[in-house]
């Protein structure tokens, strides 16, 4: 297992979900919501610095069987950008199906309801999210996902 920070990055139309992981890459945690927009990928960057992050692993949304949508393109384009900013071999993408759906069953059975989850589910499904990856590297040995060269 590699080690270093990693910040996992559930993109939506209208919020952003951060989370990170510890230095060991075995545990994430939700980290922040960031909104879609002017500044997204400059916060994104200055979450990085300041998490001394290694790698930014980015949810890749497709169908239960695997195919990709409209969604995946515009993550895809979401990761190329990130990867502009951060540079070379730093962003990966990663199947996120059911990251949103495991997230908010999560939040429900904690107790967490209404606006109040509406505020944190991104940063919840983006540790889904990492988490599901931190442990297909554990598993496999292998890094998580493809990497995102930039220039897409």
């Amino acid at each position: 297992m590699r080690r270093g920070v990693r910040l996992g990055v559930d993109a939506g139309s209208v919020r952003i979900g951060i989370a990170r992981s510890d230095p060991a890459g075995i545990l994430a945690s939700p980290l922040e919501t960031v909104r879609n927009g002017k500044g997204d990928i400059e916060r994104i960057a200055w979450l990085v610095a300041e998490n001394e992050a290694v790698e930014v692993i980015v949810g890749l949304p497709t169908s239960l069987s695997g195919r990709e949508g409209p969604a995946a393109g515009e993550a895809r384009r979401f990761a190329s950008r990130i990867a502009r900013r951060l540079g070379a071999e730093t962003v990966r993408l990663f199947d996120e199906r059911l990251t949103t759906v495991t997230a908010e069953s999560g939040l429900r059975q904690s107790g967490v309801h209404g606006q109040a989850r509406r505020k944190v589910v991104d940063q919840a499904a983006a540790a889904v999210l990492l988490q599901a990856a931190l442990d297909a590297e554990r598993l496999t040995g292998r890094p998580p996902g493809e990497i995102v060269r930039g220039d897409t």
